[in-house]
């Protein structure tokens, strides 16, 4: 995995409509330094959105039971969208600086996938049947696209295009201090995430099992909370949607290698996720169709195949 993930940086960070050489991104001063910057930019971007898209999704099929959880299934990412949809529009009157702009952003993208996160866990409560948390994430996710769609229709020009544009994932535009912050939130979850793995491995064996080993689980579902909305909306705040991923990483990473151990299936997970996300930037420079496009081609195929063989099962 990490030869794979070192060879799809290169290959990432040599896809464009420029052939560049090794000075151009060891040197400032060359004449093509700044595209480099840009390059070097979509690489780091893309390995953030690698670790935290998958992590996410990895905790919430664990905590769900779920092969089919994930943050999008399950209307995080849309929720999160429907935030940044409402930040974009109503904020176009308001002038603020760059890093405070992003970071409203950032915390506008949080606070969507937070308010669905608490929705779900106060409803699984009423679901015998966890798979009706799923039917519920796609009906949020229904509600949240309808009300986007009435935002962008008494929307202004300009601000209509900034979401659209946002609402393409684009990879190629992620400034560095915005990948600083994004940067930051994703340690902040990969913090909590720590803080779960432990009590995670006893919860998954039932809660009364885990309830005699000392997990706490009232706290174990709020740092769920916390953690999966963090990695998640951080990542669709500043480069939109990104679909399937969080469902069909953890899945590839089942086939490849399930141990007992759910902490050495998170590392896989994310070595696989930046393996892919690069792999994919790439591909959306070449074909230059928007990442979530790439993605969606990409993980809509692999959930049906999920399904019909769990279906046969």
């Amino acid at each position: 995995m990490f030869i794979g993930i070192v060879v799809s940086i290169i290959i990432n960070l040599n896809t464009g409509f420029l052939d560049l050489k090794l000075s151009d991104f060891l040197s400032s001063d060359s004449a093509d330094s700044q595209i480099a910057k840009l390059r070097i930019n979509r690489v780091l971007a893309m390995l953030l959105a690698g670790i935290s898209i998958p992590t996410s999704g990895f905790l919430l099929q664990e905590y769900f039971q779920n092969p089919l959880a994930g943050p999008d299934i399950l209307g995080i990412t849309s929720v999160a969208s429907l935030s940044v949809a409402f930040y974009i529009f109503l904020s176009r009157d308001f002038i603020f600086p760059e890093i405070l702009q992003n970071s409203l952003l950032s915390f506008s993208a949080i606070f969507g996938g937070m308010l669905i996160m608490l929705l779900l866990l106060a409803f699984s409560k009423k679901f015998q049947d966890k798979t009706f948390l799923i039917i519920f994430g796609f009906l949020i996710s229904a509600f949240a696209g309808a009300v986007v769609s009435v935002l962008q229709f008494y929307a202004e020009n300009e601000s209509l295009k900034n979401y659209i544009l946002w609402s393409f994932g684009a990879n190629n535009l992620a400034t560095r201090n915005q990948i600083f912050i994004l940067a930051g939130f994703v340690f902040v979850g990969l913090f909590f995430v720590f803080k779960i793995i432990k009590p995670l491995m006893g919860s998954v064996l039932g809660n009364d099992y885990a309830s005699s080993l000392g997990v706490n689980l009232h706290r174990l579902k709020f740092l769920i909370i916390i953690a999966s909305s963090f990695l998640s909306a951080s990542v669709t705040a500043f480069l939109g949607p990104v679909l399937f991923i969080g469902i069909v990483v953890p899945h590839f990473g089942r086939m490849i290698y399930n141990p007992a151990k759910l902490w050495q299936q998170w590392i896989l997970n994310m070595l696989l996720g930046i393996f892919i996300m690069e792999i994919f930037s790439a591909v959306s420079e070449i074909s230059k169709l928007p990442l979530n496009v790439i993605t969606s081609l990409f993980g809509i195929p692999v959930i049906l195949m999920m399904l019909l063989k769990s279906d046969k099962r």
